[in-house]
């Protein structure tokens, strides 16, 4: 079991994340395609322990860690190159999965994010959400967001991370990330929260709101006059509102409703296809939280399609539907027409047709 030449080739590669699975060789991730390492044999038990020994480095609180809970998420560096880790188990054999964490973060204005989001990161409190599936780029999406207030403003800014992905130096804001996890700088992301509110950091990131307890203390440090980004995974700002809201029993709802219709800024959904050239494209969803979906929040039943209606006539401000990035995505030639279709419901599809004419005539008129 050769690690170093599996990490090497991942790197030389520029493969995205490494599968590791008894049975199976190698595998990497390269353009969201699954390519076998072809020069590795078929992984046996043996090969895994040997992965684990490699990966944990008898360090005691991770083994501890994956004893108890049969799962593992941790960071390793090799030759400067920073990697998330996940081990768990697989027939009762260890199995890997490992995430490559670029050094450098490409420019907030080559991720496709909206501008809208960059804007909203001068807001001096509120909640700021970045969300999506598993794989859709919000951990990109927040460094780079961090990156950029750290090259332009002169904040402290507090992360949580499990683990820490990107690391960042100092320049005009001072930075202070820190792990969740046993044996790490917090052990929960909720503790890290209700610290910070004794850390005067200006901005606080959390890496992953996944229970009532982290959300209750991230609307706490809002409520208190800071500015909190983080992120849930939801597929869509109106299931991210449904998400949040649901944590709670149905007697503390309306309180909470009331709460984010005031503290809650912005929500950006996001997704990754991959273009018609075989690279990753984003596709946002964005949610300004004016008076009217502020007002849809407090309601007693929440409407999904209420919530998507107001994204929509609300472009002026800044919110982008789902539908519209796929349109334009689709006008630009980035991807295909069968690709947006397979990103909306069927009965959306007439109302995607329709985006995509105005946009054409509107592009032919500009020209």
């Amino acid at each position: 079991m050769n690690m170093d030449r599996i990490l090497d080739l991942a790197i030389e590669k520029d493969a995205s994340d490494i599968h590791l699975v008894a049975g199976n060789k190698p595998i990497l991730r390269i353009a969201r395609q699954l390519v076998p390492i072809e020069e590795f044999d078929e992984l046996t038990a043996e090969d895994m322990s040997e992965m684990y020994d490699y990966l944990v480095r008898g360090d005691v609180d991770k083994d501890d860690v994956y004893n108890e809970t049969r799962k593992l998420d941790t960071s390793y560096e090799y030759k400067t190159i920073r990697f998330r880790v996940n081990i768990s188990y697989s027939c009762d054999i260890p199995i890997c999965t490992m995430r490559l964490i670029k050094n450098e973060l490409p420019a907030y204005e080559d991720l496709g994010v909206p501008d809208i989001v960059r804007r909203m990161m001068y807001q001096p409190q509120g909640l700021i959400l970045v969300t999506g599936k598993t794989n859709s780029g919000k951990t990109t999406t927040l460094n780079a967001l961090i990156n950029y207030v750290n090259e332009n403003e002169n904040k402290k800014i507090l992360t949580l991370e499990n683990p820490i992905e990107f690391r960042h130096h100092s320049k005009k804001c001072l930075i202070v990330q820190k792990e969740v996890g046993k044996g790490q700088d917090s052990l929960y992301f909720s503790d890290g929260v209700k610290n910070a509110l004794r850390e005067d950091c200006d901005i606080l990131v959390i890496g992953e709101i996944r229970d009532k307890v982290t959300m209750e203390a991230a609307i706490e440090m809002a409520e208190s006059g800071h500015l909190v980004i983080g992120t849930l995974h939801t597929k869509s700002c109106a299931e991210t509102i449904d998400r949040m809201i649901n944590f709670y029993e149905v007697r503390d709802q309306a309180s909470i409703k009331y709460l984010l219709s005031a503290l809650l800024k912005l929500v950006v959904s996001q997704r990754l296809l991959r273009g018609k050239d075989g690279k990753l494209v984003l596709v946002p969803e964005v949610m300004v939280v004016d008076n009217i979906v502020a007002g849809i929040i407090r309601k007693e039943k929440i409407s999904v399609s209420e919530i998507e209606d107001a994204i929509q006539s609300n472009l002026e401000k800044g919110s982008i539907g789902l539908i519209n990035s796929l349109a334009k995505l689709f006008v630009e030639d980035k991807i295909t027409l069968d690709q947006a279709k397979a990103q909306i419901e069927e009965k959306n599809i007439e109302i995607l047709n329709r985006t995509i004419m105005q946009l054409k005539i509107k592009r032919e008129n500009n020209i």
